[in-house]
Formats: C-alpha cells, structure tokens, sequence
C-alpha cells in the first residue's frame, strides 16, 4: 500500500516538474530569460524557495544563465538549508565572475552551513580581499563593514579572559579527563567546534552577545562538594594522565564517577578540591582559597557527594552525613545557586530528579533541620557582613582536617580577602578574620561568646565553637512601649543629662584593631565589688559575685581566679564591666540600602567583567585577587568623630534651646541603654591597656542609675 502511495506521489511530482518546465519554456520563449529571472526573484522574495529554484534552473537549463542566476538559485538553495548545492553554484559564480567578491560570500555561507569552518575562514578572507582590492570604492567602503576573522579572534579572546577571571585556575575536561590550567583551557577551546563556528562567522562587527553566550555555555562547569576520605588523588596524580585511564580505587573513583556524571549532564569541566590545586605553591593556594566561595558561585552546578548515605536512604539521612559536620561545605552549599545531592552510588538522593535541589522544599527542610541554616539562607544567601553573629553561629560547630581551615572556609561567606599562612594555627587564622569583620562592618556581635580567649586578642574567642550557643535575644521593647518609657524619663531624668549622653555616644569612633589590639567604644561601669561563692561545685570554673556603680548585681563564671575585694577593701587593680557601644542606638538613617551587595554579582561574569574588580586594595598581599566584597566601599576615619545633630557647633551650652526630636531621641536611647545587655569583664594591666576575662556563660547586667552612664570612652584591649 505504502509502495503504491509513493508511486504515486512520484508521478505526481514528475507531472508538477514536467508541466511547470513547459510552462516556463513557454514563457522563455515570449518573453526571454529575463522574465524566468524576474520570476525567479519574485519567488526568492516571497520565500517561495522551490518554484524560485525550478525558475532559476530552468533558466539555466535553457543555456541562458549568468553568473547573477547562479548566485540567485545559491541563496534560495542555502535557504532551504542545500548546503552541498548551494556550494556547487557559489563555486560556479567564482568560476564566472572571478573577480566578484558575491561567488565567495556564497561559498562562505554554504561552507558555514554545513560546518565546514576551516574552509569557511579561508573562504570569508578571500572575499575580504577581494573588496579591498576592488576598482570599485562602494566595494571597498563595504570591506570597511565587515569585521576580519583576526578581529573577531581578538573579541573572542576578550571575553573569554573576562569569563576565565571567574573561575578556578584549573578544571577538569570532562570527555578526555585531562586537567587543564588557563591556558590548556583556551587551546581546548579554540580547537572546538564552538569557537571555529564563532570564528567562521561573517558579520559587519563581532556580535558580542552570541560570542558571551557560546562562550559562557562553553566554559560551564560543575563543582564537587563532599568530604575527603582515605587517599584522595592530588595534582601530580592526575598531571598528564587521564583520569579515567588510572586505577579506580578511593579517591580516584569518585573522581571518576563525579567527572562522568558532570559530562553526562552536558557540562566539560569539572572540579574537585583534592586535585585541582597545586597546595605546593602558595600563591596558587592563596589565590584559590580567597577565590573558593566565588567560584562555588559561578559554578554551573555543584555537586554534593554523599559517601555515607546508601541508596535505600529515607528522608532525613541527609542529617546524619558527615557532609554536614565539615567547615568547608558551609560555604560550598551557600555560594552555588544549582546544586544536586549524589548518594554512594552516585544516584540522586531520594529519588530527586529534579534539575536543582535548591528547589526541592522536603530537601531544604531537612538541611534546614540538619545545619540550623533557615531555608531562606539555603536557597538564596547573600555574602557579607550583616548579622556576622549569626553566621559564626552557623559554622560553631564545624570540624576541619587542617585547624586553620575553620577561619579560611568561612572567607567567600564573609566577603573577605585575606592571607593564607597555613602553619600559623587557628587561634590566628580565627582572629584575623574576627578583627576584619569587626573592622570592616563596625559589628560588635563577633564579641559575644563564652570559652576562652584567644591568644590573638583577649576580647575575642580562641575556638570558633565559643559561638555555638546562639545569640541571647532580649525582649522587644515596641514602639509604644518606647515612647511611653521616654515620657516618663522626662520627670526623672534633666533634658542637659540626656543630650550631653546622646552627644558623647554620637561622637564615638566605630570599634577598630590595630597590631592585634582593639579599640572599643563603650560605656563603662566600674566594678566595686568582687566576691567567691562558696555554694559551688565547680573545680576548674569559679562563680562570683559582682557589683559594679549603675548596674544591679551580677554573676559571673570564669577558669579564672578573680582578686576579691570591696569598697571597704579595695584592690589596686582596675575591673570595670563595659557595654560595648552600639551606633545602631541612636535611630540614625539607615543608608545601607544605598550600597550595592556583593551579591549583585552579573548572571554570567563576561558580561561585565569590570564592575567586579577591586576599586581599590588595602594590602599589597591582596592585589592578584578577584575582591568579592568590594562592591561596598568602607571608610574609615577614626581621627576626626562625627558631629552631633543635635548640636553642631562648639559653642553650645545647655542653656540653649533644642529642638524637641532630639530631646525625645536622646530619651528614647536612654530607654534601650536601660535594657539589659550583655557586658564584658575587663581587667586593666600595668602598662595601662585592659584584658577581656572570658565567661563560660554570658554576663547579663542592667542599668539601675542614668548617671553612671556617662563614663564613655574608647578602650584599648589586648
């Protein structure tokens, strides 16, 4: 039946050919070939692609075709997609008309078409020279419009350095398993056919979307995020080998299987932490771990590999993975936004096939349970330093193989660019990073914790799980509840107490370190009183009691043993309990909103690759990293304080009249100093400088008289 059909359908098209070539012999014969040619346009114009072939060729046939009818029938040819006809009659106009640059431009399109590129390229540069060398000056201004194949390799090669900035030095290439640095990259690339078809393009300049495009597809590449066991294999296992050709033991097995399920995903590049850092040259290591969080962040994919969760896993297994447990996957969940957890088998965890599982709620909801991270975070965190308290919380309990990791992994979640110096053990590495947030973002929140000091700074913890207890929230004040407190203050409190307060607060410096020391703003309490319990247990803490001027009598438990004392048997050394100075107290306009997050990162880093270098570096040290954070500019003047509002001028007295808002400000600041708040012990040595004494528990005061508020001054502690 299906015979007889296409019997049919064949005679049917041979009387259609047969008659439609009588037809045009008639019309020919009326009235000439410019007539087939005229109609022959008119199809080609109307995308009547077929019957323009069959009038092209017809005129053809009847030995009356120019070099003109040729080009014609190639364009309707190409049209339909003829690659290997059209070429034959681009070949034929050269053949014509050698001299004519429209037989090449014919046989660049047809050779382009049918992915021919070398020859296309050879081709496109022929015609190139042809309207150079043209009598004709249209011809020549017309090679001024086109951009030469040199040009566009120039344009290519830009935008491939600005996507190359972003990502890490060296990958993985997937189908021949080969590990590539920077520039075994590009020679992968320039010999694809990716960039031969981007290179055999003609057009009047290089389209640089499509190049950022293709280029931006090209260079994609996934991320693996698991936890090191046993023997992983290192650089100079994989240098020069395949690493599908080595012996699939350990480590070298799940390499294998993480780069075949990054190639069956479509991607050519992966990455993995064990082999794709030369850890013996520093300046790779340090520019890889500063680089770390953001090449997590423009990695087409991560994948989660979770060794020790089987396939017959059920739902809250994700919990229980050593994954979860490790400082570095803090950050290497956060920065990705396309993620994909992997069982031992390298099959989806539950089942989950969907393409991210950033999307999945039941996944989230269990990582959620499992890190303490709120699902907000998960899905969408944005690095920087608002409630650095929080995220210290985050990793507090995080291990690390190398101590100094604990600090170094959390860099990318911080936006901070800083040394690498493994070696100088982790209360350094921990405290550097402390004294950058606390400079960088003014945040005393890194000083609330309870253990023991570090040896860095004494205001500051020695181990990062000293911030494992969360954040002691007290009770929310509501406006009203303000407002009503402010009332009320104006009975008690002289409107020259409150203002001078406010003025003295507002003129403070932030909080900043210098050599390791710390210079905090605070209000200060002098200690008065300082006694043992005796009703305690402890052998290695001791619980005193404390009383300090302006505050109600607290408590507190230290490894330390404490000097006692009173007023009526003083000490010679000076302790004080301070409450840290806090600016956001004073209600002040918020213009963060008008800096820009770091997180405006572009969707691509190609597109512009300019906004997200440094505008300027601080260390000498830093000046070879792409900086993360440094969207947001910080400035930092400690020498000259900020005048009040509430008085600009040197001059004013209390006498004088202000205004009524500023009164009532400076009330409603007095309201919320009121509040209880968590203070710090500190113990002046004899060179004159203060020592923090560390709590294991929180030191929860409160002001009891306005008055003894008004020692503030900035403190210099070691």
């Amino acid at each position: 039946m299906m015979d007889m059909c296409d019997e049919a359908t064949k005679a049917s098209c041979l009387d259609w050919s047969t008659a439609f070539k009588q037809e045009c012999s008639a019309l020919f014969a009326a009235n000439g070939d410019a007539v087939l040619a005229a109609s022959g346009d008119a199809a080609l114009a109307a995308s009547d692609y077929d019957k323009a072939i069959e009038l092209y060729s017809a005129a053809i046939d009847l030995d009356s075709a120019s070099d003109m009818i040729f080009a014609m029938r190639s364009k309707a040819k190409l049209a339909k997609t003829l690659w290997a006809d059209a070429l034959l009659d681009a070949q034929k106009v050269i053949e014509l008309n050698p001299s004519s640059y429209v037989g090449y431009e014919l046989k660049h399109a047809a050779l382009h078409g049918a992915q021919r590129y070398d020859e296309a390229i050879e081709v496109f540069q022929v015609m190139l020279s042809k309207l150079e060398n043209s009598a004709d000056a249209q011809l020549r201004e017309l090679r001024r419009q086109y951009a030469s194949p040199s040009e566009t390799r120039a344009a290519i090669r830009r935008i491939i350095d600005a996507q190359l900035e972003y990502i890490p030095l060296r990958l993985i290439n997937t189908p021949t398993g080969l590990i590539c640095d920077r520039e075994s990259q590009i020679n992968v690339f320039e010999s694809s056919t990716e960039y031969k078809e981007l290179l055999s393009m003609m057009h009047r300049e290089p389209r640089i979307k499509d190049i950022q495009d293709v280029v931006a597809k090209y260079f994609g590449y996934v991320m693996l995020s698991h936890r090191w066991e046993g023997k992983e294999p290192l650089l100079y296992d994989i240098q020069d080998r395949s690493v599908y050709e080595l012996n699939s033991v350990d480590g070298i097995l799940k390499l294998q299987q993480f780069c075949k399920t990054s190639r069956d995903a479509g991607y050519g590049w992966a990455w993995s932490d064990t082999c794709c850092i030369n850890k013996n040259d520093d300046v790779e290591l340090y520019k890889s771990v500063n680089s770390m969080f953001g090449w997590y962040r423009y990695s087409a994919l991560t994948v989660v590999y979770l060794s020790d969760v089987p396939p017959s896993a059920r739902s809250g297994a994700l919990a229980g993975s050593a994954w979860n447990t490790r400082g570095w996957t803090v950050g290497e969940f956060l920065a990705p936004k396309v993620v994909l957890f992997y069982q031992t088998n390298w099959t989806l965890y539950l089942g989950e096939r969907s393409p991210n599982h950033k999307k999945s709620v039941a996944i989230m909801q269990e990582l959620e349970d499992a890190s303490g991270i709120d699902a907000q975070n998960l899905v969408a965190f944005r690095p920087g330093m608002i409630n650095p308290r929080q995220m210290l919380h985050w990793a507090s309990t995080r291990v690390t193989t190398l101590q100094e990791d604990i600090a170094y992994s959390l860099f990318g979640v911080f936006g901070v660019q800083l040394p690498v110096r493994y070696g100088e053990k982790k209360q350094n590495a921990l405290g550097r990073l402390l004294q950058e947030i606390v400079a960088q973002s003014g945040d005393i929140s890194a000083l609330d914790w309870a253990g023991k000091p570090s040896e860095f700074n004494s205001c500051l913890p020695a181990d990062i799980s000293s911030y494992e207890a969360p954040q002691i929230m007290f009770p929310y004040l509501s406006e009203d509840e303000i407002q009503a407190s402010a009332l009320s203050l104006q009975v008690t409190v002289a409107e020259e107490v409150a203002l001078e307060l406010y003025n003295q607060l507002y003129g403070m410096p932030p909080p900043r370190f210098a050599n390791q020391r710390l210079h905090l703003p605070c209000i200060v309490f002098h200690v008065t009183e300082v006694r043992r319990r005796r009703d305690q247990d402890q052998e290695t803490c001791f619980t005193y009691g404390m009383k300090a001027d302006g505050l109600h009598d607290s408590l507190i438990t230290t490894e330390d043993k404490l000097i006692q004392f009173s007023r009526a048997k003083p000490t010679l050394q000076n302790f004080m309990l301070v409450c840290p100075w806090d600016r956001r107290l004073l209600e002040l306009p918020d213009f963060s909103a008008d800096t820009q997050s770091m997180d405006d990162w572009p969707d691509s880093p190609c597109w512009s690759p300019v906004e997200q270098r440094s505008v300027a570096s601080e260390s000498s040290e830093r000046e070879d990293l792409p900086h993360f954070a440094d969207d947001i500019e910080i400035v930092e003047d400690y020498l000259t304080p900020p005048e009040s509002p509430i008085h600009d001028s040197a001059d004013w007295s209390p006498t004088e009249p202000v205004d009524s808002e500023f009164h009532s400000r400076a009330l409603r600041l007095i309201v919320r100093l009121q509040q209880p708040f968590c203070a710090l012990l500190l113990a002046q040595l004899r060179s004159g400088e203060y020592k923090r004494i560390a709590s294991d528990h929180d030191i929860i005061v409160q002001v009891k008289d306005v008055r003894n508020m008004m020692d503030i001054r900035t403190l210099e502690i070691l």
